[in-house]
């Protein structure tokens, strides 16, 4: 598979010494604990040349975290001892095995590939039905779902997703006129809302640090592919009397196996642990269903002692978090402290990923390619596929990279790449109008260069950059922020195109598009190989 690359040495899990770095061992969640209730071999035993290390040896289900100072101070470690025990994290990788994590990633990126299967759906349809009313829809879904994320939980959520896409799919297929069609979109649409906030939240709460970004960048893949999907139905039904229905019906069977396969997944054990910590429900009964939604994710047998450890110490972990802090925050606590500059880079970067004109290319692209010179409605959404498959390719590409040379990387060199390209557009179109392949080529660039930074990286970053305390309310926030910046862009592109004309209109989203490289060189981190725990204590604080 495409993320071969980053991720080989885990599939072996042989490491040899040579690699490790040197330090003492410490326990992964109480490090300055000093009590002898697990054994102090380390994870590597001191062979000469390789360890074989046992997939589920790790006491901590969440990678290791440093705790408060005074906790270090109370036990008696000296400052020095403390930043000897606190060596880099990332260089710690998590053991795990591929076939536990499939499909805990698997049924929640569906929810992405319905997102979007609808975009390459109504790229299609509106050609000869003027209906897009699923983004009303996913405005609202993200706004609902802002004060209520905590309580609903990540799982839930996404069976309520579910089950509105199998709704919204069935009646927009079968509507017997415009009002039955108009509340099957917006059904659709709430769908997409909880899904899109509820998949990045789940997949990072129940995978391993070191994999986070390739499976949260499959999930962008899985959102290509369902353009793709919807491209390529849509060249099929476009010249058929009522061909729209079966694009949008064709939704209903995915929709039906997502909820099928979330509800035979648990809880997110972190999330029953945080419900635990807030008083929400007894802790010992939270703590023993965490148990069990670990194991299972894991593959073991139902409450297990590895199992029962790992919860034990992220349970402390969690408590220290919240030690320092009120037990219960306000709705609006997502705009204070560390969780400001949380929604500043995760909202700042899926509000550049709309407003550099993204959104117009994907949910009209079908109209755009007619005004291009393709003519017939079926030869311009035909030649949508072959752009959904480069996109595909470029997405690939960020999937098998993002783990390997992290985001900041991808980001700057991606969004440099898409300011390039809009002025080549910009260019064409002023005095460069007899080269073609100049506005060929910049249009593959700003689509290649958009999959490989904006498109999967803004996801990732949304959904790891939130402290545990308002992750739910920020990455609602963030969703909301995406899909409110995408219907401002899509509804002002024509006016703006017919006020500013095709050339100044490449020139300011090429200039939107510099602002957006700045703000990722000053203001977004690199979070690649940080547990979530990590990211919060290292760099919110």
């Amino acid at each position: 598979m495409a993320c071969s690359a980053t991720t080989q040495p885990l599939l072996n899990f042989e490491l040899s010494h040579s690699h490790q770095p040197k330090r003492p061992y410490s326990l992964p969640l109480c490090s300055f604990i000093k009590k002898p209730r697990l054994s102090p071999k380390p994870f590597f035993s001191q062979s000469k040349d390789y360890t074989k290390i046992n997939i589920f040896s790790s006491p901590s289900l969440f990678s290791r975290q440093k705790l408060g100072s005074h906790v270090a101070a109370q036990s008696g470690y000296s400052s020095g001892e403390e930043a000897e025990s606190l060596l880099p994290d990332s260089a710690y990788q998590e053991p795990f095995s591929w076939s536990s994590v499939i499909f805990p990633f698997l049924f929640p990126a569906l929810g992405g590939l319905l997102f979007g299967y609808d975009i390459g759906a109504t790229s299609g349809a509106t050609i000869s039905l003027q209906v897009s009313g699923s983004l009303y829809g996913a405005l609202l879904g993200s706004l609902l779902v802002y004060p209520i994320a905590d309580s609903l939980g990540r799982r839930r959520e996404l069976l309520i997703a579910a089950l509105l896409y199998v709704l919204g799919g069935v009646l927009t297929a079968f509507a017997p006129g415009l009002s039955v069609l108009l509340v099957g979109r917006l059904l659709y649409g709430l769908g997409i809302g909880l899904a899109m906030h509820g998949a990045p939240l789940y997949i990072a709460e129940t995978c391993p640090s070191q994999i986070r970004g390739t499976l949260i960048s499959l999930k962008e893949l899985f959102i290509v592919l369902g353009i793709l999907l919807g491209y390529f139905v849509g060249s099929f039904q476009i010249n058929a009397v009522g061909g729209w229905r079966y694009m949008y019906g064709c939704s209903a069977p995915v929709a039906l196996l997502m909820g099928l396969g979330m509800w035979s997944l648990p809880p997110s054990p972190r999330w029953l642990i945080l419900r635990a910590v807030q008083g929400k429900g007894s802790l010992q009964e939270l703590k023993e269903k965490a148990i069990l939604a670990l194991s299972k994710l894991r593959g073991r047998a139902p409450g297990d002692a590895a199992s029962e450890k790992q919860i034990e110490d992220t349970l402390i972990s969690v408590k220290s978090a919240y030690m320092e802090q009120e037990s219960e925050g306000n709705i609006l606590e997502v705009f204070q402290g560390p969780s400001l500059k949380a929604f500043i880079i995760g909202g700042g970067l899926v509000l550049f990923q709309q407003i550099t004109g993204q959104p117009s290319v994907l949910y009209y692209a079908g109209p755009i390619l007619q005004s291009a010179g393709f003519s017939a409605a079926a030869d311009a959404t035909r030649l949508s596929v072959v752009v959904g498959l480069f996109k595909l390719l470029m997405t690939w590409i960020a999937v098998a990279k993002v783990d390997d040379l992290g985001r900041r990387p991808l980001l700057i060199g991606g969004v440099g790449g898409i300011a390039l390209s809009l002025f080549l557009l910009c260019a064409y179109y002023k005095f460069l109008g007899e080269f073609p392949y100049v506005a060929v080529a910049a249009l593959l660039l700003y689509v290649g260069c958009y999959q490989i930074s904006f498109g999967p990286i803004s996801w990732l970053m949304v959904s790891e950059i939130f402290p545990l305390r308002t992750r739910g309310k920020g990455i609602s926030l963030a969703v909301l922020t995406n899909f409110g910046s995408n219907a401002i862009v899509t509804f002002a592109f024509s006016p703006l195109k017919e006020l500013l004309g095709a050339e100044n209109l490449f020139l300011l989203f090429g200039g939107i598009a510099l602002i957006s490289l700045l703000f990722v060189a000053l203001y977004v981190p690199e979070t690649k190989g940080l547990s979530l725990e990590e990211i919060e204590s290292k760099i919110l604080k």
